[in-house]
């Protein structure tokens, strides 16, 4: 049976910012579906929104003055660095690749804002930021919109969506595996009770009902702390966690609150393994005071090997990466932020064949795609929407010597809790 404690010191928002983003909503356009498709008298290829006879648009919806702006930056410029690298070697279907950026800083009206004033004028989009804004919209894109979205997100709350898609282990799935990390380590056993610091919202809150069925599954205790995305202090979160005699924390939250979790920890003499979520980490909070105790005891799932890897593809894109933007540091958003431009790519070269590059033609190349790998660890299938592309991750641990921060301590593999787990179940 599974056995769960609560403390918890942040009030429960979840409700507010529904309100906010149904009032964003509210003035939105109730347009048909436009774009039915005519043929370019080219090449006799079908069209519709963000396609022309000369280029192809798509939207990007960032973060690059929020919670998330480090990251966002770095997803950005590397699908910026793959469409100039695709328009130098030809474009796609004759036609040249345009990203239209937008950065909502994290803020629900502004991000619902954005997607509202981009989605008329762009064939789909290679980039969203933030779980929430993206649930928030996902019936206006499944209802009349259908422009493919390929969200920097990964709640399991946006699957079954046959045009958002989300490309890596959802942060459920995530969660198991890093929690199973701990458990093959040795480093937490039936018994233990195990911490879990989690953003309110989509995000921390798919990845608690992670931790919640890996407690249930080895014999653990989830003791929960619920935080907001402006909450950087950890110091009252730890102090509970100590105190309810945790042996391991998870955090599903930005990198500033991963920093603090971890650095008040080390400071105190708590010396417990922290995992994170994918997002969790930047390789900038290596130079800050606690860079020490991250690179102690602090461990990352991902769906992607890390920049820093030797691998063939990493070491590539690092490369390329570093001469566009020699002024800017390597982290995992390149990664993240390349292989979903590159499955756009992909798409449209399929659909481009396929001699359709409508909305429509673009989601049945991918309903189509059941094996897409650009070389970064993990092969992901796109043939069903009700599921991840993959149930795989990577464990990676922080480190300062190597480009990135990061270096992997597990290669991609799936818990068998993870295999197993249902979702919505």
């Amino acid at each position: 049976m599974k056995r769960r404690a609560r403390h918890t010191n942040a009030p429960r928002a979840g409700a507010a910012l529904l309100v906010v983003l149904a009032l964003a909503l509210a003035g939105c356009s109730n347009k048909a579906t436009e774009g039915d498709g005519k043929d370019d008298a080219a090449g006799g290829v079908k069209t519709g929104e963000g396609v022309s006879d000369k280029t192809i648009s798509l939207g990007v919806l960032t973060d690059m003055t929020g919670v998330y702006a480090s990251l966002g930056k770095s997803v950005t410029q590397a699908q910026q660095l793959w469409a100039d690298q695709t328009n130098k070697a030809g474009g796609i279907c004759g036609r040249t690749i345009e990203l239209t950026v937008r950065d909502h800083g994290y803020d629900p009206q502004k991000a619902v804002a954005a997607y509202t004033e981009l989605e008329p004028d762009v064939l789909g989009f290679a980039q969203f930021i933030g779980s929430p804004f993206v649930a928030a919209v996902e019936k206006r894109i499944d209802g009349q919109d259908k422009g493919l979205v390929l969200p920097q997100a990964w709640s399991a709350n946006l699957l079954g969506s046959p045009y958002v898609r989300v490309v890596g282990a959802t942060y459920d799935i995530e969660t198991i595996n890093a929690i199973d990390y701990l458990l093959t380590q040795k480093r937490i056993t039936k018994g233990d009770k195990i911490g879990h610091v989690y953003f309110e919202g989509d995000y921390g809150e798919n990845a608690l009902v992670g931790s919640e069925y890996a407690a249930e599954q080895a014999g653990l205790t989830v003791v929960e702390q619920k935080i907001k995305p402006t909450d950087n202090d950890m110091s009252a979160q730890v102090a509970a966690l100590k105190k309810a005699g945790v042996k391991a924390i998870v955090i599903s939250a930005g990198p500033r609150q991963a920093a603090s979790l971890v650095g008040v920890a080390a400071a105190g003499g708590f010396n417990v393994p922290v995992v994170g979520n994918n997002s969790a980490f930047a390789p900038q909070l290596l130079a800050t005071a606690a860079g020490p105790a991250l690179m102690k005891d602090y461990y990352i799932a991902s769906s992607t090997l890390p920049i820093g890897s030797d691998e063939a593809a990493p070491k590539k894109l690092a490369t390329e990466y570093a001469a566009a933007y020699p002024d800017d540091g390597l982290d995992n958003g390149v990664v993240s932020g390349y292989t979903a431009a590159t499955l756009y790519g992909e798409l449209l070269k399929t659909a481009c064949e396929n001699k359709d590059l409508t909305r429509e033609g673009i989601d049945k190349a991918l309903l189509g795609l059941d094996a897409f790998s650009t070389g970064f660890g993990i092969t992901h299938d796109f043939s069903d929407p009700a599921a991840p592309s993959t149930r795989q991750s990577v464990i990676m641990k922080p480190d300062s010597k190597v480009p990135g921060g990061l270096k992997v301590v597990q290669e991609a593999q799936v818990a068998k809790p993870a295999e197993s787990f249902t979702f919505g179940g």
